[in-house]
């Protein structure tokens, strides 16, 4: 019961239990290296073993720059198993943006994929840059077997992941190896993600994106089978490769997922073999869901953030009612709190609300794999003795189902009333005529702030329908002041709209 909770434990794992379960790559051509958890493993074992002997030391921080495939995968597993921090870089970011997270995490080793590397001419780490391919190889091939990992203590950080820095600079958020053992084993859960050995899992979501939601960890623990897509896969290539593997779970943003479905209507893709597809990162529209489930392909919803690694809600239903109305609409809810969590919603003067469904307030959110601190102690008032102050506003219902309203930084106040625009965007989103929408506020001399909609249309070039149809859904007094026409919505390094440019851009 004194045993250490180390991440490292679910590679060995895999290759004890399950060595040959498949592990594919793709490479965005016709080639495909399929190998298995056996010599997973033993890759993974001597690469830390060759990252010990050019001076890799516990506790350093080691960067990829990379996108999904296996190497990537074989750093998650080996850097940690080095007693080293593995820090994952956003490739979307600038190389500026790079060179000040690479800087300010002190990295110490960067493993860069080839086309990326000229994002790292501003990054000059004390061991150098790695480039995959040959010399990666090369240093796989030179490590000698791990025999003996250092001495790790479980509090000990195994991985450091960066904010998106919508709001400021990027902030680092460290993850303990307890906090990710306690996480993935929370993933795996019947009534949250339920990622066993059966599973075909296919990551779309970048692994340097939060952990990719922690789902390479669930699915290495558990022993399913791993498919990476390689690098920028488009919607065809995704829906080629569920048909092909027969992919049983994979999770993106609602983006992502609106394109898949209108490239799976037109060409009539094979995708029956899902059991799971998550969305995360926004809220869907209750169309998006609909749809799919129309297809056979059940929709969940995840929420959470980087500072909580990143989960902290699953739409998994017990008891689904029979009404198709109702269950849609749960699924667009945020879901209920996975176990180990706690959490509380809390008004303007600190006083924490009922749940019932209606009552809002800041959601904080506090447990073993939520941060209480930002890397080298930024930002501390985004934490409150112990809690995770979220940003989000929002509400949980008597069943402890959560929704969130909106974010704090989001809220539009008119005339001293509040306006929700993630309800606006879901307004919107109903209309047939609007494939994707975003609501910021613009200044107003006598209400303080009013909305301005941005909506990507589905052709139409007349706003004022659109307008119309919205008045039969929302208060009058919800209407925007405009409708701006546009044929994409700016998206941030993590594929989440980036109302930060857009209110830039219109409410100067």
């Amino acid at each position: 019961m004194t045993g250490a909770l180390l991440l490292t434990e679910f590679t060995e794992r895999a290759r004890r239990h399950h060595p040959h379960r498949e592990i594919v790559g793709y490479d965005g051509g016709d080639e495909v290296l399929r190998y298995d958890y056996g010599a997973y493993g033993e890759r993974v074992v001597r690469l830390a073993g060759a990252l010990r002997r050019i001076g890799v030391k516990p506790g350093d921080r080691v960067a990829t720059l990379c996108w999904n495939h296996h190497r990537h995968l074989e750093l998650y597993a080996a850097v940690p198993l080095a007693g080293a921090v593995l820090h994952t870089l956003n490739l979307r970011l600038s190389a500026e943006e790079i060179a000040y997270i690479a800087g300010h995490a002190d990295d110490r080793l960067i493993v860069a994929d080839p086309d990326l590397r000229h994002l790292l001419d501003g990054v000059h780490p004390e061991l150098g840059v790695v480039e995959t391919g040959d010399a990666y190889e090369e240093l796989v091939a030179s490590g000698p077997v791990l025999e003996g990992p250092p001495d790790r203590d479980e509090n000990d950080l195994a991985v450091l992941c960066y904010t998106s820095g919508t709001t400021g600079r990027p902030k680092g958020v460290g993850y303990t190896h307890r906090g990710l053992y306690l996480h993935t084993f929370a993933a795996c859960l019947a009534d949250g993600h339920a990622i066993s050995a059966t599973d075909t899992v296919l990551h779309v979501v970048p692994l340097f994106h939060a952990n990719a939601w922690g789902i390479p960890f669930a699915a290495t623990m558990a022993g399913a089978a791993q498919v990476l897509p390689g690098p920028h896969p488009s919607v065809a290539e995704i829906a080629s490769i569920v048909e092909r593997e027969r992919v049983t779970y994979v999770g993106m943003v609602p983006t992502v997922a609106v394109d898949l479905l209108d490239h799976v209507r037109r060409t009539g893709t094979d995708v029956s073999s899902l059991r799971a597809l998550v969305l995360g990162g926004s809220t869907p529209s209750l169309e998006l869901i609909r749809a799919w489930e129309d297809r056979g392909v059940p929709v969940f919803q995840g929420w959470g953030m980087t500072e909580i690694s990143p989960m902290a809600t699953f739409t998994r239903d017990p008891f689904p009612p029979d009404d198709p109305g109702e269950r849609h609409r749960r699924t667009q809810s945020q879901g209920t709190l996975l176990p180990g969590l706690a959490w509380r919603i809390v008004d303007d003067d600190g006083v924490e609300q009922p749940w019932d469904g209606e009552s809002r307030g800041e959601l904080h959110v506090r447990g073993p794999w939520v941060a209480t601190s930002y890397y080298l102690g930024e930002a501390p008032e985004r934490f409150d003795d112990g809690w995770l102050r979220t940003g989000d506003v929002a509400t949980i219902d008597a069943t402890g189902r959560l929704r969130i309203v909106d974010r704090t930084k989001d809220l539009i106040k008119s005339g001293g009333e509040w306006i929700s625009s993630v309800a606006l965007e879901q307004a919107l989103l109903a209309d047939d005529d609007v494939a994707d929408a975003a609501v910021v506020a613009v200044p107003h001399p006598r209400w303080q702030e009013r909305p301005i909609a941005i909506v990507v249309s589905r052709g139409t070039t007349d706003a004022a329908p659109i307008l119309e149809r919205l008045a039969e859904r929302v208060p009058r007094w919800w209407m925007p002041e405009d409708v701006v026409l546009v044929d994409a919505l700016p998206r941030t390094s993590v594929g989440k709209t980036d109302k930060k440019l857009l209110r830039a851009r219109y409410a100067p």
